[in-house]
């Protein structure tokens, strides 16, 4: 079988430019088997650049039987060996290879909120050391975006320039793009989101764009903060399904009074959401604003780590903020939910149009 150029592509972007892993370092690499070409790049570029790889290649099934099986110390309490890898790990990296993407649709959302709660700390650990979330393309991943297998396959390759020459050149090129939307942005006090069904206003004052570079996320292209806790006012109907835990949620609408959730509906799943939100003080109020800049990804797949990312697009957050930003909303919950500019949209700055109709205004 010819071996893909582009598997070794992304996992050299991964390893030397997401996390750029350092000799010596402890860097884990969490996937299921389905991922077993990438897996094999990636450790093999982690040991050439001088890292300890720690692969946990665990079935996807076993996260069903979890739910399934597991008793109220499994559920409330992470093992030693998870505090432990929390407390040593100096970076991971995390391949979605998802065979089913519905698996845990019927999971009680109860127990699935108490192990977010139960993990929220090991989470908040391992988010202050490096990291980097990708995805393997799959025959499920590629179902769920209405293509073939090759043509998920292309999709996911150009979303990440793997299939270019020097994907790391072209990660820095668009770093470059973002830093300069950053720096129009500082000094933003309000932020105004408006489209069909759509009048939303918060506040951003003294708060930090980050520039989503690739570092984090891949594929990335996007610039995001966190909004004042207290500031979001007035009502939102996102445009795509969102996805959490396993479940697809539709029409999600929400109004927002002094920043909190005050109500809410969907046209599919509402019970679920409505948990959620109930899940801690935090989830009712935002953590994230995000903009979309990667023209590149065109298209709704219902896989949140590329559509977040989609040109002319926004999404919100509900729940937990990152401290980077400056935001201090806590919470078990990060749940992004999209907001399609493209057609009939605006995002507002200070009062001035900053993006219209999916554009950036000059």
């Amino acid at each position: 079988m010819t071996k893909d150029r582009r598997i070794s592509n992304l996992a050299r972007v991964l390893v030397r430019y997401s996390v750029h892993a350092r000799p010596r370092e402890l860097i884990a690499l969490d996937a299921t088997p389905a991922a077993e070409p990438l897996v094999l790049a990636v450790y093999e570029e982690l040991l050439r650049a001088g890292a300890y790889p720690i692969v946990r290649m665990n079935p996807a099934e076993t996260t069903e039987l979890f739910y399934r099986h597991g008793k109220s110390h499994h559920f409330d309490t992470p093992h030693p060996i998870q505090r432990a890898m929390a407390e040593h790990l100096d970076g991971s990296i995390h391949i979605e290879s998802s065979p089913n993407t519905r698996a845990l649709s019927n999971v009680n959302p109860a127990t699935q909120a108490r192990v977010s709660r139960s993990t929220r700390p090991l989470r908040e650990k391992m988010i202050r050391k490096k990291w980097c979330l990708t995805l393997f393309p799959t025959q499920a991943y590629a179902q769920d975006a209405d293509m073939s297998l090759a043509e998920f396959e292309d999709f996911v390759y150009a979303a990440t320039f793997a299939d270019r020459r020097d994907p790391i050149a072209a990660w820095r090129a668009l770093s470059r793009r973002q830093a300069r939307l950053v720096r129009r942005l500082r000094g933003a006090r309000t932020l105004r989101i408006t489209g069909p069904e759509t009048d939303l206003t918060l506040s951003v004052k003294g708060r930090v764009f980050i520039n989503s570079d690739g570092h984090h996320n891949m594929p990335s292209g996007e610039i995001f903060t966190g909004p004042v806790e207290d500031s979001a006012e007035g009502h939102i109907r996102f445009d795509y399904p969102v996805c959490h835990a396993g479940r697809e949620v539709d029409g999600v609408r929400l109004v927002f009074h002094k920043g909190r959730v005050v109500e809410a509906s969907a046209t599919k799943n509402e019970k679920f959401l409505l948990a959620m939100l109930d899940l801690d003080r935090g989830a009712r109020r935002l953590g994230e604003l995000g903009i979309g800049t990667n023209y590149g990804i065109d298209r709704f797949i219902k896989n949140i780590l590329f559509d977040e990312k989609i040109g002319g697009t926004v999404h919100l957050a509900l729940g937990r903020s990152y401290d980077e930003t400056g935001g201090r909303n806590r919470s078990a919950l990060h749940w992004d939910m999209i907001k399609d500019l493209r057609r009939g949209g605006a995002l507002h700055v200070n009062g001035q149009v900053f993006q219209k109709d999916g554009r950036f205004r000059k």
